[in-house]
């Protein structure tokens, strides 16, 4: 059976007139015991879900920030049983938590793509996102949708804002968990401008796609409050809370407190009025 951890999530947040506040950390950054104390910080300080990036090289969908991030892991020894240790760890403990899982294709490949998904599955993951691989070839040899299917994992896709109707329609029946909407064109980043596309949410909607979570560019507690006008369930930061662990990188206790601080306000502008 398909995990329903996040669906569960929405029922809950719509029963008390909230959005989703979801954070975005790369594991293992900067290294594998820090890592699980910041994914923690965030959880204890009000994030409804993770969503977790698993280092890799070369990562084409994100920033510099995150790029870097990725870098330090990797430098650090982060490797893909490390990260689904730290996620382990973490299901122990938050039992309920939705956890999605970012990860590009070559390490799903790399791994065997049904192990990966069963590996990632017995660590407490509900959902994984492969950025680099579109609605089209899910179901194709690669047979990633398939594993997914498996192993119970959700299969998240992305809609960005030039999808047609017909990627639209592809994007609603397969995506399963949540719905990846992007604010704007690029990649991630704090730094660049937060788009506004609302006619995206009304056509999701329309097609019956999973609950919405915009992200790219969002940071504020603005920004999220904007994200949920719009229509989108929940919003995804990633960018803004990545650099206050790069900036606080040699002082562990600063980097939770202002964690900490960073994901309370964000939460706090998910309240509806």
């Amino acid at each position: 059976m398909t995990s329903q951890r996040f669906n569960q999530m929405f029922k809950r947040l719509e029963a008390k007139h909230e959005g989703a506040f979801v954070p975005f950390a790369t594991l293992c950054h900067p290294d594998p015991s820090t890592s699980f104390r910041i994914l923690k910080a965030m959880i204890d300080s009000g994030a409804d879900a993770l969503e977790l990036g698993l280092p890799f090289s070369d990562p084409c969908a994100d920033g510099l920030i995150i790029q870097k991030a990725n870098r330090r892991a990797l430098n650090n020894g982060a490797t893909t049983d490390l990260c689904f240790e730290v996620i382990s760890n973490l299901r122990h403990i938050y039992e309920d938590l939705p956890i999605s899982l970012l990860v590009y294709a070559n390490l799903v490949v790399a791994r065997g793509i049904d192990k990966f998904y069963q590996d990632a599955a017995e660590a407490g993951v509900d959902a994984i996102l492969v950025p680099d691989v579109p609605v089209e070839m899910l179901d194709a040899q690669h047979n990633f949708k398939l594993a997914a299917q498996k192993a119970g994992i959700n299969t998240i896709l992305i809609a960005p804002p030039n999808a047609d109707e017909k990627t639209f329609e592809s994007i609603a029946k397969t995506c399963e968990g949540y719905t990846y909407v992007l604010s704007r064109f690029g990649i991630t980043g704090a730094e660049n401008e937060f788009g506004r596309h609302p006619d995206e949410f009304k056509k999701l909607k329309e097609l019956n796609a999973p609950h919405t979570l915009l992200g790219f560019g969002i940071s504020k507690p603005e920004h999220v409050k904007e994200a949920l006008r719009i229509g989108a369930d929940g919003a995804i930061v990633g960018s803004a809370l990545v650099r206050i662990i790069e900036d606080h990188i040699d002082n562990q206790d600063e980097m939770l407190k202002a964690i900490a601080a960073k994901v309370q306000s964000l939460k706090a502008a998910t309240l509806k009025d």
